[in-house]
């Protein structure tokens, strides 16, 4: 009886294409793709506003009821059709209301998530050439044939410190097990992400200057800290207020086994010191830039502040790395973000170093090179 006072509706986060000659429809806030016939369309079309299969029957009256009947149940099954008040239906709204200016482009950005990876940790040399292309690799340097060729002066010899900086950052997947300081990793927060001053714009009032650039001064990038070995710092997660400079605490759900799921279970991560869980709040970006291409410059953003961080790392001696085998959903979860308005993108990390000794004398830092909180006074 409560089947005949359903009411469903066609997914909004929906997109049809054509591949081999088949329909396919996808809906990418379930990232579930399935074929159909053109009279799916049909069907879709009809329930653009919230119906009862019984309407559909009656408008369908050409085929047989049990026919209509059993494919308003496998569209729903599908995630074509939501049924209203449902958990399913509410974050189809969401999305479709929050992220309208950026759809349909901005469909990547959801079915791109929560992506299944395969440990191949344990798999030989023979197992994973087989599962590479048959083809050669391509080039790896692009060279321009039948033009004049200009020869540039040597580069600097590396007797500077940023330069010495720049050749000695490199991915790290082995840590030493010793915690970090507290205080290393105040650095690494404030310059990466701390906010260093302000600029005043008499169209969009006072903006942050951080270390690293973002498209309009934007800043939509949240960092969360995971501490699993800080000295000084209880394990758990953390968001950064970039402008107090100060930590606040999200949970105390902070382990090496959850550290390894948010990495897609990539077995170094274990090992890691502290992560950083790096969000793009997209508002801020969208309410400046409504067209869809400033979807690319929010992932530049995040770009920008990895490499940062990086060179930031390496700089302070430690060991980092960055990573995007994630497993967005859980990440999210525990950061308490609800994936649409805020959604995680990017993690880095780090740790000492395995020869922690030998690359902390690399880079000298005196006293005055120490990052500073900014102005407490400051919002």
């Amino acid at each position: 009886m409560r089947q005949q006072t359903i009411r469903w509706r066609r997914a909004r986060c929906l997109f049809l294409y054509w591949r081999d000659g088949r329909l396919f429809l996808h809906n990418f806030a379930k990232r579930l793709t399935v074929s159909g016939k053109p009279i799916t369309c049909e069907v879709l079309d009809f329930f653009g506003e919230w119906r009862t299969h019984a309407e559909a029957i009656a408008h369908f009256a050409e085929y047989k009821p049990s026919s209509v009947r059993s494919a308003v149940f496998d569209l729903e099954k599908h995630g074509l059709l939501l049924p209203k008040d449902s958990p399913e239906a509410a974050q189809d709204s969401r999305i479709a209301n929050e992220w309208f200016d950026w759809l349909p482009e901005g469909s990547f950005h959801f079915s791109t998530k929560d992506v299944a990876y395969v440990d191949r940790s344990e798999w030989s040399l023979d197992r994973l050439k087989s599962i590479m292309p048959k083809t050669p690799q391509p080039r790896f340097v692009k060279t321009v044939k039948g033009v004049p060729k200009v020869w540039l002066p040597a580069r600097p010899s590396s007797d500077s410190e940023f330069i010495r900086v720049l050749m000695a950052r490199k991915t790290h997947r082995r840590f030493s097990d010793k915690e970090l300081k507290l205080e290393t990793v105040s650095q690494l927060l404030s310059l990466v992400w701390g906010v260093n001053g302000y600029l005043y714009s008499p169209r969009f009032g006072k903006l942050l200057h951080k270390t690293s650039p973002s498209a309009g001064a934007r800043h939509p990038g949240e960092v969360y800290l995971m501490a699993l070995r800080v000295k000084g710092l209880k394990p758990g997660l953390y968001h950064y207020h970039p402008a107090h400079h100060r930590l606040e605490m999200i949970s105390m759900n902070a382990t090496r086994e959850k550290a390894w799921l948010y990495c897609a279970r990539q077995h170094f991560v274990r090992d890691a010191a502290a992560l950083f869980l790096m969000t793009a709040v997209f508002r801020r970006t969208m309410w400046k830039y409504q067209h869809a291409r400033a979807y690319r410059v929010v992932l530049l953003d995040a770009g920008h502040l990895c490499q940062t961080f990086c060179l930031v790392a390496t700089w302070l001696g430690l060991a980092p790395f960055c990573t995007a085998a994630l497993k967005d959903t859980l990440i999210e979860q525990d950061l308490g973000i609800d994936g649409v308005r805020e959604s995680v993108l990017y993690v880095a990390g780090i740790g000492l170093p395995a020869t922690s000794a030998r690359a902390r004398r690399q880079f000298s830092r005196s006293a005055d090179r120490h990052a500073g909180s900014p102005n407490k006074d400051e919002a």
